[in-house]
């Protein structure tokens, strides 16, 4: 949110693909930020509404206690309420985190359908392995993450990630365009990019795209360039960039795979099924951002 602030004042162009704050393209949106990849607005609802019409009403969340972790844990309780389900319980845990023991006692103690995970990076690790140790799932219990990358997975493990689900912008083996890529990329890093490397390379494949067709990196005459080409990336389906900056697109419901279902390195994720973008985006005439038009 600072360097937004700051990309607002110089006038210059920023394009955010690992932050998921909502604020960036709601109240604290600019004319020269475009939020890419995904917002918390996003990932909760997609999965939240998923798992919700399956069946599991009953939901807990442990969330990690920051801002990110807040309005993950606020999102996913609206769309549960949303669409029928209840929150028995939430909880908060320190950044970095390295026990979750009490945490996961009450969620197990709650006899909620769905654990909801809502943190990020290594507290989201050390928190699905832990609901391992604890035989969450063997109790019935299910996890949920709210935000889990194909590299968290990989540290995990198969044997503790399966039967998580997710919702993810993108996923290497999506088609043969990222299949493509991702092979490029491999060779060079030893693994297909998560969705977070794949953004970047697509938001800044996008920029020069424009810098081309406009003749100027004038970031005015860029920004216009951008929201009225399409995004046509391999990595993006059906996604074009709203006045106030937030690139709409659709999404993928996914579970991680058992270990018995995978059948190559890095084949991690089931998709389950694609949720179309404009569910994933708060409407325009809800917004809190000064670019929207009501």
């Amino acid at each position: 949110l600072a360097v937004q602030g700051i990309a607002r004042e110089k006038k210059k162009l920023v394009l955010f693909s690992s932050p998921g704050t909502t604020a960036l393209t709601q109240a604290q949106c600019s004319p020269y930020g475009v939020q890419w990849t995904y917002t918390t607005y996003a990932l909760s609802r997609g999965t939240a509404t998923a798992v919700v019409k399956e069946g599991n009403k009953r939901w807990f969340i442990l969330a990690s206690d920051y801002a990110f972790g807040k309005q993950l844990a606020a999102d996913t309780e609206t769309v549960v309420k949303a669409n029928g389900g209840e929150v028995v319980g939430t909880v908060f845990h320190p950044l970095n985190a390295s026990d979750f023991a009490s945490f996961l006692l009450q969620a197990q103690a709650s006899k909620a359908q769905i654990i909801a995970v809502a943190n990020a990076g290594g507290d989201t690790i050390s928190a699905i392995k832990q609901a391992a140790e604890f035989g969450i799932a063997s109790g019935g219990q299910k996890l949920a993450a709210m935000l889990l990358l194909l590299t968290d997975v990989h540290s995990l493990g198969l044997q503790a990630a399966q039967h998580t689900y997710l919702t993810v912008p993108s996923y290497w083996d999506m088609n043969d365009g990222t299949r493509a890529f991702s092979k490029k990329f491999e060779a060079r890093l030893g693994r297909p990019p998560t969705f977070l490397q794949a953004g970047v390379y697509s938001s800044v494949r996008h920029y020069l795209r424009a810098v081309q067709a406009a003749g100027t990196t004038d970031s005015d005459a860029v920004m216009a360039k951008m929201k009225s080409m399409p995004i046509d990336d391999a990595f993006s389906l059906n996604a074009h960039i709203r006045e106030d900056g937030l690139v709409v697109r659709d999404m993928m419901l996914a579970q991680v795979k058992s270990p018995d279902q995978s059948k190559a390195p890095w084949d991690y994720y089931n998709i389950v099924r694609t949720i179309p973008g404009d569910s994933l985006a708060w409407p325009l005439s809800e917004s809190q951002c000064p670019l929207a038009k009501k």
